[in-house]
């Protein structure tokens, strides 16, 4: 009988060993990319280096930054009224000028035609009233002469009708004798009568035709004043005192009625033009507000005028000084304007920071309480004004964030603060 081999057993078959093996790789891989990760995503950084800001919640007023220009408070514009070539030119641009004072002249020849046809028609109609006046009077003298001449006539015949009316009463003439002296002293009269109502009549009539020539000669005058006053309007002058910053004219140039010739500027103050976006026309009133940085200080200005006419895209208001003008402020600067839009109204409020300039406000890194952590937050922002800006998710108030420039972060995941 043969002896019984006892069989060792393996303690770690193969598929065991493999399995323990595949585990522990894993393990080792999950940590090797853990601290891998960690390691690459986190930055150790000082504390003193950067600023930390607590979400607030509190009143807010939107601003929007607009560009402005400084001009004069006036400006007057110089036209050419009337057409015309230019003659003569008195002063040169940049000329300080009382009001006026002359600046350029031009001439026109039709113009002074046209004056000249006018006084030959003034004068031809002044003749004709002169001469219908004095045909006039010789009129009324002819009937005059005339009606006394009826008159001693009828004189003459009333007192033989007043002999004949005794000498009948005694039969001293027959009756047929005084009807007659009777009929011719009627006669008399009724012509009498006829040639007043007659003259009455035609001195209407001659009457109205002087004042017609009349009404036409002061119709003829006032016409000859307006076109001499067209050749006074030929000398351009100053209509104020002030600065004449531009004069767009060379001896010889015709000019077109209405066409511009300059303008003068009153230095007496100042006023700032500033193009808006047109999506702001319904939201800007007259007596908004806005801010402006000037030699260390802050001026406030303030729309007085608003320009609703939309031309690429926008549209102009005017701004006058709120208090005095700053010392310094000349034509032609360029302002940058904080201009207020809106009413106060409450909101989760995050400070104004170089970090925005990293992330466009998509995403901050926000710090733990021990301030020891800070991790990368996704959040969104709404509006703005120089202080602040508006939180529409991603954080609440009480909550910590670096808001100084993240340019040296890299996209780290996380800070360690030290």
């Amino acid at each position: 009988m043969g002896m019984d081999r006892k069989i060792k057993k393996k303690k770690w078959p193969p598929k065991k060993i493999a399995m323990v093996a595949s585990v522990v790789i894993f393990i080792g891989l999950v940590v090797y990319v853990f601290i891998f990760k960690m390691g690459k995503s986190t930055l150790n950084v000082k504390k003193e280096r950067i600023t930390i800001s607590t979400v607030t919640k509190g009143p807010f007023r939107e601003f929007i930054p607009i560009m402005g220009n400084v001009l004069p408070i006036k400006t007057f514009y110089l036209d050419a009224v009337e057409g015309g070539r230019i003659e003569d030119i008195y002063v040169e641009a940049g000329s300080m000028l009382k009001k006026g004072d002359k600046i350029l002249r031009l001439t026109n020849t039709d113009l002074i035609l046209t004056i000249m046809w006018r006084e030959a028609e003034l004068f031809q109609q002044s003749n004709n009233l002169r001469n219908t006046r004095l045909q006039l009077e010789q009129y009324r003298l002819s009937l005059s002469m005339e009606l006394a001449r009826i008159e001693n006539n009828l004189q003459q015949q009333r007192r033989k009708y007043e002999r004949y009316k005794e000498l009948v009463k005694d039969s001293l003439i027959s009756k047929h004798e005084f009807e007659l002296v009777k009929d011719q002293y009627e006669y008399l009269i009724r012509s009498k009568e006829l040639a007043i109502e007659s003259q009455k009549n035609e001195l209407e009539f001659r009457q109205s035709q002087v004042d017609a020539l009349e009404a036409g000669l002061k119709r003829m005058q006032d016409n000859l004043e307006i076109v001499k006053r067209k050749q006074d309007d030929l000398t351009i002058k100053a209509p104020i005192s002030g600065h004449l910053t531009a004069l767009n004219a060379e001896i010889g140039q015709s000019k077109s009625p209405g066409e511009r010739l300059g303008h003068i500027d009153v230095l007496e103050g100042f006023r700032v033009r500033a193009a808006i976006d047109e999506h702001y026309l319904a939201r800007i009133e007259i007596d908004r507000t806005g801010e402006f940085d000037w030699a260390g200080g802050s001026y406030e200005l303030i729309i007085k005028k608003i320009y609703p006419e939309v031309r690429e895209g926008r549209f102009e208001v005017d701004m006058e000084f709120k208090s005095k003008v700053p010392e310094g402020i000349t034509r032609g600067l360029t302002l940058h304007i904080r201009l207020e839009l809106g009413d106060v109204s409450e909101a989760v409020l995050l400070a104004r920071g170089g970090f925005y300039q990293t992330t466009g406000g998509n995403w901050v890194y926000v710090v733990d309480g021990d301030e020891k952590l800070a991790t990368k937050r996704k959040i969104s922002i709404g509006m703005q004004n120089p202080q602040f800006f508006t939180v529409l998710q991603g954080l609440e108030p009480g909550e910590k964030v670096i808001t100084s420039s993240y340019e040296s972060f890299g996209n780290m995941e996380r800070l360690i603060l030290k």
